[in-house]
């Protein structure tokens, strides 16, 4: 796949489907986020528990999980963790390093928030690290807003950045 010209990877890229979590994806799940955790930082207690039981860490407590489809081959993952009413995080985004920078990521990032105000979602938010520098950019541009200060307990020891989502309509009542 590395071989293809820029035009041909553009037109595979369009075929590009977001699925839903199936258990025949599980292992998806798990190599996606790896791959950047361990590139990055490294794999923590919670994320290995969430990575390896998905359908109790998430879906269980009403969250929701995406996958981004190439032709056979999963590229990426998103996961949408219901917290409390109302209250729901965005986790668990990772496309593999192969496909990045064709819009996989913003793919997923857009199904996750549609997925949120489907379900009438009051707070989305996120936590990440200043050092994943072109992940802060695109939630930035889908909406997220860098907070002043972290949530009095981050779940992960590399978080040092907070994002709430903040739709545009919700904007426009603010006035």
């Amino acid at each position: 796949m590395h071989s293809l010209h820029a035009n041909e990877r553009q037109g595979e890229l369009a075929s590009l489907q977001i699925v839903p979590f199936e258990p025949a994806l599980r292992e998806h799940f798990y190599r996606v986020n790896a791959q950047w955790l361990e590139k990055h930082f490294h794999i923590e207690d919670l994320d290995r528990l969430v990575l390896t039981e998905p359908e109790t860490q998430v879906l269980q407590s009403g969250g929701a999980i995406f996958f981004a489809q190439l032709g056979e081959n999963i590229i990426g993952t998103c996961a949408l963790r219901h917290e409390s009413p109302g209250v729901y995080e965005l986790t668990k985004m990772g496309v593999d390093q192969s496909f990045r920078g064709h819009g996989a990521g913003r793919r997923l990032l857009d199904a996750a928030i549609a997925e949120f105000h489907r379900r009438d979602g009051q707070r989305l938010f996120l936590e990440s690290s200043s050092r994943l520098t072109n992940a802060l950019r695109m939630y930035e541009k889908a909406g997220f807003v860098m907070q002043p200060a972290a949530r009095a307990r981050l779940h992960y020891q590399r978080a040092d950045v907070y994002m709430i989502y903040q739709s545009p309509a919700r904007e426009a009542t603010d006035d």
